[in-house]
């Protein structure tokens, strides 16, 4: 990997884990697709990989308005949906995942530009566990359906709860590419060096969140994921 490549690399990761930390979502929707473009190797799963330990912190500083009940049959969900995932990755070429990354990411925008709304009930929180669950094995982004459930919530719930719906979630994702040999040496490698980037972007999110506009965040998630989804379509179709 080249210098400018990498220097890329750690940028992006710094800016989504900042967004990451300020809204409750966005890390993997800004990462992943931009990562995706400048080098197939940065992603999806090393983001997968350097996830788990945000989500949990960020769970953890959230934790009095985690929900348990609101999240169970989500979570639930997303063990069938991570073996949905894993049978489509078995048949997948670097084409279809660049074009099922930009899908999830399009998908993910079109959400919160419209501000699409599902009512939480056990049915709609299993239905997204399931499709959050593929998506997350297949690109290493989960939160477009969950966006639907907590479109309508205000931020420290949304934060808690999609924190500890990602910290169980992730690990169930991780340990089914564990299982099926989906995880390589070069995936740690790469999260190894990502780390520190989101590690700092995490930090800065704790001094701006409060003070930052949510609307300015949002039209940035909504156009650097833009932005990354069309690239990787073009780069597919090319």
């Amino acid at each position: 990997m080249s210098i400018p490549a990498l220097i890329a690399a750690l940028l992006v990761t710094f800016i989504a884990a900042m967004i990451q930390g300020v809204v409750g979502m966005g890390f993997a929707m800004v990462s992943v697709p931009i990562l995706a473009l400048i080098d197939p190797a940065l992603a999806p799963v090393p983001q997968l990989l350097i996830t788990i330990p945000l989500t949990l912190t960020m769970a953890w500083r959230e934790r009095r308005h985690i929900a348990p009940s609101n999240i169970a049959w989500i979570v639930g969900g997303r063990v069938p949906g991570a073996i949905l995932g894993l049978g489509l990755l078995a048949v997948a070429t670097q084409r279809t995942l660049d074009l099922a990354i930009a899908g999830a990411v399009i998908v993910a925008v079109a959400i919160v530009a419209f501000g699409f709304h599902v009512t939480r009930n056990p049915a709609s929180e299993f239905g997204a566990g399931v499709l959050s669950g593929a998506s997350s094995l297949i690109a290493s982004i989960g939160g477009p359906p969950l966006a639907l459930l907590y479109s309508g919530d205000d931020g420290p719930t949304v934060r808690s709860n999609l924190a500890a719906v990602f910290s169980i979630g992730l690990t169930i994702t991780l340990g089914t590419r564990i299982a099926a040999g989906y995880i390589s040496l070069s995936d740690l490698r790469v999260a190894t060096i990502l780390f520190p980037a989101l590690f700092a972007g995490y930090l800065t999110s704790l001094r701006i969140k409060n003070r930052i506009s949510h609307k300015f965040v949002r039209n940035g998630v909504l156009g650097l994921s833009l932005l990354g989804a069309v690239g990787l379509i073009v780069r597919a179709l090319t």
